[in-house]
């Protein structure tokens, strides 16, 4: 149903790509050896923690709207390896003091990367979650599962929230796309099963679907009367999207709504904070400063900018 409006809130909705958070230990089962300290990227329990120290700073950030600061009520993050990952970042990083709590999945991707929910529990008490299993086709490698979390916010109303990470363009875009509308159907199913019951449900679907607005996966959800919020969302200080590909900005992180939370929104942006930036030398403007270039380490943040959504619960 929707929003009851008894009480004012602003709920800030986050979703950010983290850019390979691993720990620095090897899963027998997985091909992370990349970012062992044996690995090619070397790497050890201090970059870790930098990563870790970064990825929080990036989130806390977040949390100004220009004119006040509260930490955000919620973070849907991709490419986090595992639950020790999680606790690390919740409880032992400068998000540590927070309270935050968080859900992830354990996919049967090859590297070993999942997609996370994390929530202040004074903001939204989970009722339900689960995984949402992507049964790969012929030539594709197992991917990432959606993961699936209902609960209910401040006024007393559910929230369903679904996050994201769809198959990468590695292999080129056409050839990869039957992947990704892969990811859109099992979505369109689950939105279809959630209206099926009635009464307006509030859906928040995040995460990087490495496809812009324009493309059949965003399409197949509008379709559904979902919005974009995302689309055209930019930074203040130079940033014309999420990710920077050759020079160009493109939105390839998105967070799309149901009727009754695009109309309470307030903003939607990039987050693009000066410290998650640096020059482009090669295209000009910025680009974000992430934390590896090529092969070189330079303890910074992600290839990715958060976005950032703000919505106004309440009279």
């Amino acid at each position: 149903m929707c929003l009851q409006l008894f009480l004012i809130s602003l709920f800030t909705f986050v979703e950010l790509n983290c850019e390979n958070l691993f720990d620095c230990r090897h899963d027998s089962l997985k091909q992370d050896i990349e970012f062992t300290p044996e690995g090619d990227r070397h790497w050890t329990e201090r970059k870790y923690w930098n990563k870790l120290n970064n990825t929080a700073r990036s989130i806390i950030s977040c949390g100004t709207d220009g004119t006040d600061w509260d930490i955000p009520d919620m973070i849907a993050l991709c490419e986090v390896e595992n639950d020790s990952v999680m606790h690390d970042l919740t409880k032992r990083s400068l998000l540590r003091n927070a309270n935050y709590e968080y859900i992830m999945t354990s996919s049967p991707d090859v590297r070993g990367i999942d997609v996370a929910l994390i929530y202040q529990p004074g903001s939204f008490t989970p009722i339900s979650h689960y995984p949402i299993r992507v049964k790969p086709v012929k030539g594709m490698r197992p991917t990432r599962d959606i993961l699936y979390v209902s609960g209910r916010v401040v006024t007393g109303d559910t929230l369903h929230v679904f996050v994201v990470h769809a198959p990468s363009r590695y292999g080129g875009k056409r050839r990869t796309r039957p992947h990704r509308k892969l990811v859109a159907d099992r979505l369109c199913a689950a939105v279809d099963s959630l209206n099926a019951v009635g009464g307006s449900p509030n859906i928040i679907i995040a995460g990087d679907f490495n496809e812009g607005a324009d493309s059949e996966t965003a399409a197949m959800l509008r379709h559904k009367g979902l919005t974009d919020i995302s689309t055209g969302a930019m930074g203040s200080n130079g940033a014309g999207g999420t990710y920077k590909y050759k020079g160009k900005w493109e939105n390839i992180d998105h967070i799309i709504v149901s009727p009754g939370l695009a109309a309470r929104m307030r903003e939607c942006k990039v987050n693009d904070a000066p410290f998650m930036l640096e020059s482009d030398g090669k295209y000009g403007g910025v680009q974000p400063f992430r934390t590896y270039r090529a092969w070189k380490y330079r303890n910074a943040y992600s290839d990715h900018l958060p976005l950032v959504a703000r919505f106004k619960l309440g009279r």
